[in-house]
């Protein structure tokens, strides 16, 4: 009654795809084939940071490091990376995917839009 399910394996290829998820206070890097599905992530969290320490330099290097070092050995060459968010750790955290061969990169942020409606104003 307890079973688990085998975990289907996953078409790697030489060429995946990098999204990476900065923000002020934490990094996330997935590492996906050309058709989405995932073959290694990790997050500032997943390699020991806590606290307000997610949000460093430091942190959204040793992530993407880690991340990139799963993926090389699965078997991927080189990443075209997807790159959202606004966080100050972007540049750092492209650098430190030097495992891997970096051939493009795509800035996928969203655009603003003004928002939601604001309260009316306040009687008094």
């Amino acid at each position: 009654m307890n079973e688990r399910k085998k975990k289907k394996k996953v078409e790697i290829t030489s060429k995946c795809y990098a999204n990476l998820t900065v923000s002020f206070n934490n990094t996330i890097a997935t590492i996906t084939n050309l058709f989405g599905k995932v073959i290694a992530w990790s997050s500032a969290g997943r390699v020991g940071f806590k606290g307000s320490k997610k949000g460093t330099r430091h942190a959204a290097s040793m992530t993407c490091q880690n991340v990139a070092a799963k993926a090389a050995s699965e078997g991927v060459k080189e990443v075209v990376v997807r790159i959202k968010g606004v966080g100050p750790n972007k540049i750092d955290a492209i650098r430190s995917l030097s495992a891997l061969q970096v051939t493009g990169i795509e800035d996928i942020t969203g655009k603003k839009h003004n928002g939601c409606r604001p309260p009316k104003r306040r009687k008094t």
